[in-house]
């Protein structure tokens, strides 16, 4: 079953990113390794490969689908005709978007702006 859309938006936009997720979990391992080495160790290399995706990979919300480009390549493209559900949890402080395609669940972590990522959603894909 897909779920009905009006995009209220055919200009494209895409997604500023956001370092916040990377710089806090590098920051936290830093006592970790002190205490733990191997579990900061492990957050540590965690937060320096979530600021590689924040670098490399932008989101495009276009009038039919989210894009993601790593650079200037397409990756995957999310059509929201086949858009079932979407949610940003922690709302305060959101750190995780989930969204549900008629065959595959998906989630990501917030490595760009949320408030433009909530708003987009909002306009293109309504929540049911």
């Amino acid at each position: 079953m897909t779920s009905s859309f009006a995009p209220n938006s055919t200009a494209t936009v895409e997604l500023k990113p956001s370092y916040n997720i990377p710089v806090v979990l590098v920051i936290a391992a830093i006592p970790l390794i002190l205490v733990q080495p191997w579990i900061g160790f492990t957050v540590m290399l965690f937060g320096l490969f979530l600021m590689f995706q924040t670098l490399t990979l932008r989101l495009q919300f276009t009038a039919t689908d989210l894009d993601l480009y790593r650079g200037e390549k397409l990756i995957r493209r999310f059509p929201y005709q086949e858009w079932e559900n979407w949610r940003i949890f922690w709302n305060r402080v959101p750190i995780l978007f989930y969204f549900k395609e008629v065959k595959s669940i998906h989630f990501l972590p917030i490595l760009f702006d949320p408030n433009t990522l909530k708003t987009c959603l909002e306009e293109r894909c309504p929540r049911i």
